[in-house]
Parts: C-alpha cells; sequence; structure tokens
C-alpha cells in the first residue's frame, strides 16, 4: 500500500523526470536547452536589454545568464555592446541570424507542446494547469 508520503514522492519524481524528457525532447528538436530558448524568448520581446534585467526576469543567477549568452553568441544568435550612458551595463539583443532560428525554435517548441498534451480534455489541462500553480506557490513559501 502507498502511503501519502510515498505517493507525493512518487509524484514529484515523475514531476524531476517529464522534466528531464521535455527538456531531451526539445533539446532534440533545437539544440538548445531549455533556458537558452527561454532567453531568447525573452530577447525576442524585448530589442535589447541588459543581462541583469534577464537574470531577473529570467529568474537565473547571473553566472547562469552569461554562459547560456556566451554560447548564443558563439552561435551567432544573439549580440552584446557595452550601454552607451554606463560601460558596467552590458546590453545583450537578439541579432537577425537568432530572430530567424527563433522561429524554427517555437514551431519545435509547439510540436513537443502539443505531442504532450494529445488526449487530454480542456478540463483536464485546466485541472493540471491550477494544481502546478498551487504547487508554485506553496513552493515560493519553502
Amino acid at each position: 500500500m502507498i502511503t501519502g508520503t510515498d505517493e507525493k514522492k512518487c509524484i514529484l519524481q515523475k514531476m524531476q523526470l517529464l522534466n528531464t524528457r521535455i527538456s531531451s525532447a526539445f533539446s532534440g528538436c533545437t539544440g538548445l536547452s531549455a533556458s537558452r530558448f527561454r532567453l531568447m524568448q525573452e530577447l525576442l520581446v524585448h530589442e535589447e536589454v541588459s543581462q541583469s534585467a534577464l537574470q531577473k526576469s529570467l529568474g537565473i543567477d547571473g553566472a547562469a545568464v552569461t554562459r547560456h549568452l556566451k554560447q548564443l553568441e558563439l552561435l551567432a544568435f544573439v549580440s552584446r555592446r557595452n550601454c552607451p550612458d554606463d560601460n558596467r551595463i552590458t546590453l545583450v539583443s537578439l541579432n537577425e541570424n537568432g530572430r530567424q532560428h527563433v522561429n524554427h525554435f517555437l514551431q519545435a517548441n509547439s510540436e513537443v507542446v502539443e505531442g504532450l498534451f494529445a488526449g487530454f480534455a480542456t478540463a483536464e489541462r485546466q485541472a493540471l494547469a491550477d494544481m502546478l500553480e498551487r504547487m508554485y506557490r506553496n513552493a515560493q513559501n519553502l
């Protein structure tokens, strides 16, 4: 018999495994990690933004943002420059090559999402979204 605690642990393990599988599926389609894709999406919305603003909006540490940007720069997807008003600030933007690739990445992301939710009714998706939102709020209080 599964106890309440064991059931909760099992749910969390499945969520972790699901996250890993989703990341692998997306990475396999695009060659990018989910974090780098999120970063590129953020840059698509904002023409040019500081690295510190990216860090805050994505909720990841500064070193991770720097690593992701270096990799995206090597792939020729982003451009960085010093802020003309304050050289301590680095401004980042998606370049033309990055913009072209984002459309491909968005399509790949849509395919992964559609595959994940195949067979789910609207009410099931809404119930899942509500439960995950509650878990997210609970996690903020930990």
